[in-house]
């Protein structure tokens, strides 16, 4: 299966130009229009193997792993025991954490046609889901040899990365930039490349071997300031106070302290820290190098995320939150977290400067490249 990005919005072929509605409607994030497009396209055009494919794509990426396998059953009806429908259904049943039955479904596909790409991905996924690197990357490089994709790529470089073999995981995924042919695709896997670097920064060891302040900067790029166990949960006086000596030892200057969202005391000790002003967001001046800071980025928040856009477009200042919620690494806005939560309840752990200064000064850092000094 492909996403929708892989694909020419407006394709010239007849078949195509019958999905080109049904991918808009995916790319635009209209999940529910989307899915009643394809089940029309599928209804008119059932031979259609690639509306097929599309839709399954579209259950998978919304962890629909039921409606998946019941769309495989319906696939099979169709086509009869093929390696397109075995294959619809080996992946469903890896959504659905159900590995081993998912191998011998895909196993199937691979007798019933051996020379269709697909197949060789899907078992290489299923293979790595169940832990089994080796084997997913001899069936991967057998679906790279049939037909090379950026996807296939991606996938390849995940498995090395997971393994602890960061040189040959940026290969892979530099291989995939430069395989894509849309810009999502190309933009995807420069985001894999810097996460491999900074994963990477931390070799001999494997991500599975991190803390989990580790795998949190590893994976978003973003710095947490109170990242060692330690008996108690920091308090904001203490996180700020740590944020000061990164600050100093990092030679981070600011011209302004924009607090966002509530207040809180440990504002003007921060203020005063780092000798600047505080003030609110609509006195924000990019131009000074601004701090933003806020107790917690709230969610959907067009305030927050408007503010932070400012400092961001323009690299300029640094976004600093006290807490963040650990489950929610894709929504990371802040450069600097002082400690993350789990159910909105801080983490036990205490500062460490160090390797908070140690990940500031890594060139694939979120503030990287970014001027931390008034004009």
């Amino acid at each position: 299966m492909r996403t929708t990005a892989s694909y020419d919005l407006f394709p010239d072929a007849r078949s195509e130009r019958a999905l080109a509605r049904a991918r808009w409607l995916a790319r635009e994030g209209r999940v529910q229009d989307a899915q009643a497009a394809y089940d029309e396209l599928l209804a008119a055009k059932p031979e259609l193997k690639a509306g097929w494919a599309e839709y399954f794509e579209l259950l998978r990426a919304g962890g629909r792993g039921a409606e998946a396998l019941q769309l495989a059953d319906r696939a099979r009806a169709t086509f009869g025991e093929t390696g397109f429908s075995f294959t619809l259904r080996g992946a469903a049943l890896t959504e659905l954490g159900r590995y081993l039955e998912a191998l011998a479904e895909l196993e199937r596909a691979v007798e019933a046609d051996p020379d269709l790409a697909i197949v060789w991905h899907e078992l290489g996924y299923a293979a790595y889901r169940l832990g089994d690197r080796n084997r997913a990357l001899l069936a991967l490089d057998r679906a790279f040899a049939l037909e090379p994709h950026t996807d296939t790529l991606k996938l390849r470089g995940q498995i090395l990365r997971d393994a602890g073999r960061y040189q040959a995981a940026e290969v892979a995924f530099e291989g995939a930039a430069q395989a894509a042919e849309h810009a999502e695709q190309r933009a995807d896997a420069e985001r894999e490349i810097a996460t491999t670097r900074r994963y990477g920064s931390y070799a001999p060891r494997r991500p599975e071997d991190l803390s989990a302040s580790e795998r949190w900067f590893g994976d978003t790029g973003s710095i947490v300031l109170a990242s060692t166990p330690g008996p108690v949960a920091p308090s904001d006086e203490t996180i700020v106070a740590t944020f000061a000596e990164v600050a100093a030892n990092s030679d981070w200057h600011f011209g302004q302290v924009v607090l966002l969202g509530p207040e809180f005391p440990a504002g003007t000790d921060l203020a005063d820290r780092l000798g600047a002003p505080l003030v609110t967001p609509v006195a924000l001046d990019p131009a000074v190098c601004p701090l933003i800071v806020g107790l917690r980025p709230p969610p959907a928040d067009r305030g927050w995320n408007g503010t932070v856009a400012k400092v961001t477009s323009q690299q300029i200042g640094l976004v600093f939150a006290l807490e963040h919620p650990s489950e929610a690494p894709a929504t990371v806005t802040s450069d600097v977290i002082g400690v993350l939560t789990d159910g909105g309840t801080r983490r036990e752990r205490a500062p460490n400067p160090a390797q908070a200064l140690n990940e500031a000064r890594n060139p694939s850092a979120r503030l990287a490249g970014r001027r931390l000094r008034p004009t």
